[in-house]
């Protein structure tokens, strides 16, 4: 992980993703967010030192990267010790007896079922931090929350590659992504997963990609050489940038970062499975999720005709939903953390006004 965790949780910059903005690209981690996060924290204007004016406390807790470590670790008691002696030490403080923690909050860059391990499932190398009670009383931050016991969290971007420190920035690139020529009506970057049901839908949908000459695969895996160009920033911008919509099948859980990366490239997201975005993202995505995806149940026969399904789709529709997804680009976007007056509000932003009217509603 040495290299993901350079420049405050950025990575190693990409000098050549961008003429416009050479010093904004970096080879972010996709697990990442919970350190981006927290140097924004540290850096933020609204930031304060003063306690008693604090309407949330943060808590700087790097859980991902700890349960990264952690999950091969075949002694429970000892995989659970740090979340345990964390609960331990907030409870002893004097700001979170205020209100037992309900104005206290953390980010995490891992999805929340690394977190939720309980005696009746399956070890899969999870902790349980977010099934301590203290924690319940927390707000938490996840780039994936558990959709039907998740009450107290909430979804954040997972991050991707541009991190502006201007609001021109942001405005140069949604400008190039509106020239943007689209030579392929959908496109599909991943891998094949194991297990039926994870298997059955990407399956399908490499399947009709590879079968198509309007659909762009990238199949992601090392070839003869060692390159894996899912790895590569640009290749995986590239194919979604000439792409008019973007496939998002879920796979190793509901959600993927691809979703992120396709609307940096303003590539419309198809979802199969409500948890991909509409369950998770509610601080950040519109509430109509027509005005900017489309949805095809991966279980309804329309899953088996794709191409089908969005030729239907009248042209201005297509291009009304590809400006709403540009639109999002600014609150799904990580700033540099070092930036200072940025001019727009970015996905910490969001979510800390949507935490604070949490907190003051509970």
């Amino acid at each position: 992980m040495c290299p993901h965790v350079a420049n405050c949780g950025l990575g190693q910059p990409l000098s050549d993703m961008d003429s416009d903005s050479p010093t904004s690209w970096f080879a972010t981690h996709q697990f990442i967010a919970e350190m981006i996060f927290h140097a924004r924290m540290e850096n933020h204007p609204c930031r304060t030192l003063n306690p008693h004016i604090a309407d949330l406390f943060y808590v700087p807790f790097y859980a991902g990267l700890h349960a990264s470590s952690k999950f091969r670790e075949s002694n429970l008691t000892e995989r659970d010790a740090l979340a345990v002696g964390l609960v331990d030490y907030l409870q002893d403080q004097q700001w979170w007896k205020r209100s037992r923690g309900k104005d206290h909050f953390m980010a995490l860059g891992r999805t929340a079922w690394d977190f939720m391990r309980t005696a009746d499932t399956p070890d899969f190398g999870a902790n349980c931090l977010l099934n301590l009670p203290a924690v319940k009383n927390m707000t938490v931050l996840t780039v994936e929350r558990q959709p039907w016991k998740g009450s107290n969290q909430y979804g954040v971007p997972y991050p991707s590659y541009f991190h502006p420190s201007s609001f021109q920035e942001v405005v140069t690139w949604q400008n190039k992504v509106r020239r943007l020529e689209r030579s392929h009506l959908f496109s599909f970057i991943g891998a094949p997963r194991k297990g039926l049901e994870k298997a059955a839908i990407r399956d399908e949908m490499m399947k009709q990609c590879a079968g198509s000459t309007r659909c762009e695969l990238l199949q992601c895996g090392f070839d003869g050489g060692g390159r894996n160009k899912c790895h590569e920033p640009g290749e995986v911008l590239g194919v979604m940038s000439r792409s008019e919509f973007c496939l998002q099948a879920p796979g190793d859980s509901f959600t993927r970062r691809s979703t992120f990366d396709s609307v940096l490239a303003g590539c419309i997201p198809v979802f199969f499975s409500p948890h991909t975005a509409y369950t998770q993202y509610a601080w950040f995505f519109p509430e109509d999720a027509t005005t900017y995806s489309v949805f095809i149940d991966e279980k309804s026969e329309a899953s088996k005709r794709i191409e089908e399904e969005l030729l239907k789709i009248p042209r201005k529709t297509v291009q009304k939903m590809r400006e709403n997804v540009i639109g999002l680009i600014p609150r799904m976007t990580y700033a540099h953390p070092n930036a200072t007056d940025i001019g727009f509000d970015d996905a910490v932003d969001v979510a800390l006004t949507a935490l604070a009217q949490h907190v003051r509603t509970q």
